[in-house]
């Protein structure tokens, strides 16, 4: 069988779909991965196909502001458009679809009858548990949870108008909007599978059936991979440091960022290490090294804590090396699982980018790493992590879908 994987978006966006393509490869099924041309070095790594989605997220980066945010996204979900009808051959078997690639995707499989699958890493179907976790509020009461949840739906939809109308006509497929194609595949009850874990974020019980919690995918890497030389030595010279890194976001900013960040590290009285990141991040010193990227797995358990963003995938990596976390979301869904990592007691309360100081970090530093409350509650989640298989639940689906 033929597996398409569709997906796009930043870095954080596209490496969990790699490792769930490497499992379904090690099942024995083909898996291409279409995405950006910024991650088939990634992609092929992995084992795996790379097909090219025409679209680049790297501008987004620097974006904060909520009406920023959505003038961008509407562009890049024009741009990706564009190509979306080549990314699927007459040898596809199965359309796997992430979030951002679904309101797209559902054309396809109607032009072609070819079966599909949500494959989404953040909770989208409303809910009357939490507020919707793009929109970064606060609970508002079960009531107005969900109605928020339906109209983060249709800002949803808007995005896709004009991409949707231009692929429709490409496929000569008859008119029908983002909100009416999405209004068939949940009348259809179109299966989505969520991939996170129930640590984090607990099934709600107001979802439909097909909407399922199936825990982390991973992104792969070699077990037998080691860290670089210098970073090893740095680790190997002192007490367990501390990373600060801001993945994707804040490009342009990492001189004052990395100013906050040294000096906070100091104040509180600890060693750290900057993940360089879009922002750019980087500092010099005997108590303070800067890194590229390296594989969250093999590094994160050797820390005392993490000052991230705040995104799925970070968020998730902390967890599973049972390291608290300090969180600084920036945008988007990051304000979610920061209050969701804070909930699970193993982190502290998340500090809003637009506030971060030097002072206010070393505060929330000195509190996470002197309380051992924080490293006991992040072991838990890693326990319950750890008797999770995303993949192999992934894998169970389809062969539910497809029969085999």
């Amino acid at each position: 069988m033929r597996i398409l994987i569709a997906t796009a978006g930043s870095r954080g966006d596209v490496a969990p779909y790699a490792g769930l393509g490497a499992g379904l490869r090690r099942a024995g099924y083909d898996v291409t991965l279409a995405t950006t041309d910024t991650f088939a070095p990634l992609v092929r790594d992995a084992g795996l196909e790379f097909r090219r989605l025409p679209a680049d997220a790297r501008t987004r980066g620097g974006v904060t502001g909520k009406r920023e945010l959505m003038r961008a996204a509407a562009a890049f979900v024009t741009e990706l458009g564009q190509g979306f009808a080549d990314v699927m051959d007459d040898g596809t078997d199965l359309l796997l679809l992430s979030a951002t690639t679904a309101p797209l995707g559902w054309h396809l499989t109607e032009a072609t009858g070819t079966p599909s699958l949500g494959v989404y890493l953040q909770p989208t179907a409303p809910t009357g548990d939490f507020p919707p976790a793009v929109t970064g509020s606060r609970s508002l009461g079960r009531l107005a949870n969900r109605a928020t949840g339906h109209f983060a739906l249709r800002m949803a939809d808007r995005l896709y108008e004009q991409a949707v109308a231009k692929l429709r006509r490409r496929l000569q497929l008859p008119p029908a909007s983002p909100y009416a194609m999405r209004r068939r595949q949940e009348q259809a009850r179109w299966p989505v599978l969520y991939g996170f874990s129930t640590a984090l974020v607990p099934r709600p019980s107001d979802w439909r059936p097909g909407l399922e919690v199936v825990g982390n995918w991973w992104p792969p890497h070699d077990p037998a991979e080691g860290l670089p030389a210098g970073l090893e030595d740095f680790l190997r010279a002192g007490p367990p440091p501390v990373l600060i890194g801001f993945g994707s976001m804040a490009s342009g900013d990492g001189e004052r960022l990395s100013e906050i960040a040294v000096g906070a590290l100091r104040r509180a009285g600890l060693r750290g290490i900057l993940q360089a990141g879009s922002a750019g991040l980087a500092a010099d010193g005997d108590d303070v090294l800067t890194i590229g990227d390296v594989p969250h797995a093999v590094l994160f358990p050797r820390l005392a804590a993490v000052v991230h963003h705040g995104g799925a995938g970070t968020s998730a990596a902390a967890l599973r090396a049972g390291v608290p976390a300090v969180t600084v979301p920036v945008t988007a869904d990051q304000p979610f699982w920061a209050r969701r990592l804070a909930a699970v007691g193993a982190a502290t309360d998340p500090v809003p980018f637009r506030s971060l100081s030097a002072e206010r970090l070393a505060g929330s530093l000195r509190h996470v790493v002197e309380r051992q409350a924080y490293r006991r509650a992040a072991a838990r989640a890693a326990h319950r992590l750890a008797t999770e298989d995303g993949a192999g639940q992934a894998l169970k689906a389809i062969q539910r879908l497809t029969g085999g």
